[in-house]
């Protein structure tokens, strides 16, 4: 059997599919994935390099640039206008080389994570009678999986199905696929985890993390606090995961900060085995992405959260809003930060100097994990193309 794997633009789309891929190896090992992505994509070798993947297609996807809170005045903007209107292009491009790619690869069944290289795999599928599944990480689902949602036979859901518009009986709850290295920290696997980070078991750890693209503003926000922050706590160590193509800037900025106490951060562009990253840490500071959050409650770690507020749909806010009120995360306004950091400083400060807060808060989000999710999504996926096939 042959099975596309279709996800891209960010690594809150690759690393969910990569470990449904690796669920799939482990029920069906025979079956041949096949992975697509968009031309250009920024993440594209963490697919490439992923021993789990038979092979890698690559076809031409775009985007529509729409910014949450923007309303009628992103339609002015010319850059991003411009870039709509080419990328409309590109779109195009995607369906003719869809299907030739269907035609001539003939897989199975599809698996469309999301991303705009779903939008036209998913439309040329649907020409060919070729069964898909959606997933959707967030709170509300992506303007991609909503455009081929229709001719879907299967949608899969993070969060409980009420909160989705697709028919219900066509949607599954599965949680967010994570992989299986992310479990429960103990006191001891954090030490061992700061040991194999060649970080000493008695400094305290901040993790900081923007996702695999990285966040300017959050990178910057945090640079700027770090100067208070170990001065208050002199043993602390910052471990910064960047983003592609952001590690001189942010080192520059810890530098100007710090001086000399620079060496008490790490600065990482993209790092292999995050699990051990997030797994040393003593507080997380993190975006709202779905996957990222999943990871942290498996692992049940305190996080403060400052959502992206322009991602379209505002689902990262609405992703932290569900998590906030299970009192799971400390949230912080992305407005708020830029204005005042010091505001994301008393937070940090207050976590740091209160392990029952950040026990308390630990507890609660792995209380909102699902340990199978990437096992579930795996059966649906095999259940769908026999059920296809009969």
């Amino acid at each position: 059997m042959k099975i596309f794997l279709v996800g891209g633009g960010s690594g809150g789309h690759i690393t969910p599919t990569l470990a449904v891929a690796h669920e799939l190896k482990q029920q069906a090992a025979s079956a041949e994935l096949i992975y697509v992505i968009g031309k250009g994509d920024k993440l594209g070798d963490v697919v490439t390099n992923n021993p789990i993947i038979d092979g890698v297609r690559a076809i031409h996807s775009g985007k529509l640039r729409r910014y949450h809170g923007e309303g009628l005045r992103q339609l002015l903007d010319i850059p991003t206008l411009f870039k709509n209107i080419r990328d409309v292009f590109l779109i195009l491009a995607g369906i003719v080389e869809s299907f030739f790619l269907l035609r001539k690869e003939r897989p199975d069944i599809l698996f469309i994570k999301g991303g705009f290289v779903g939008v036209p795999l998913g439309l040329m599928a649907a020409l060919l009678h070729i069964p898909y599944i959606t997933h959707d990480s967030d709170a509300v689902p992506g303007l991609a999986n909503r455009i081929i949602a229709r001719w879907a036979v299967a949608h899969a859901v993070a969060m409980p199905k009420e909160v989705y518009s697709y028919p219900k009986g066509k949607t599954y709850e599965t949680g967010v696929p994570i992989s299986a290295d992310y479990v429960m920290v103990t006191a001891e696997r954090q030490t061992a985890y700061k040991t194999e980070l060649g970080l000493d078991p008695k400094n305290p750890v901040v993790l900081v993390t923007g996702g695999g693209l990285g966040a300017q503003r959050l990178n910057e926000a945090v640079a700027q606090i770090s100067k208070a922050l170990i001065a208050r706590h002199a043993r602390l160590r910052i471990v910064h995961v960047a983003g592609r193509g952001k590690v001189d800037s942010l080192t520059a900025l810890y530098k100007k900060a710090l001086g000399i106490k620079a060496a008490q951060v790490v600065v990482e562009e993209f790092v292999d085995g995050f699990y051990r990253y997030s797994g040393a840490a003593d507080v997380i500071i993190a975006r709202a992405g779905a996957t990222n959050l999943a990871e942290f409650a498996a692992q049940a770690k305190a996080c403060i959260v400052v959502p992206n507020q322009q991602l379209t749909g505002g689902h990262q806010l609405k992703n932290a809003e569900v998590l906030e009120k299970a009192g799971a995360i400390v949230c912080v306004s992305d407005e708020a930060v830029q204005k005042n950091p010091e505001l994301l400083l008393q937070q940090v400060e207050r976590l740091l100097d209160d392990p029952r807060a950040r026990l308390s808060l630990a507890r609660e989000l792995h209380k909102t994990s699902t340990s199978d999710a990437a096992e579930q999504l795996a059966e649906l996926i095999l259940d769908s193309l026999q059920k296809a096939k009969a």
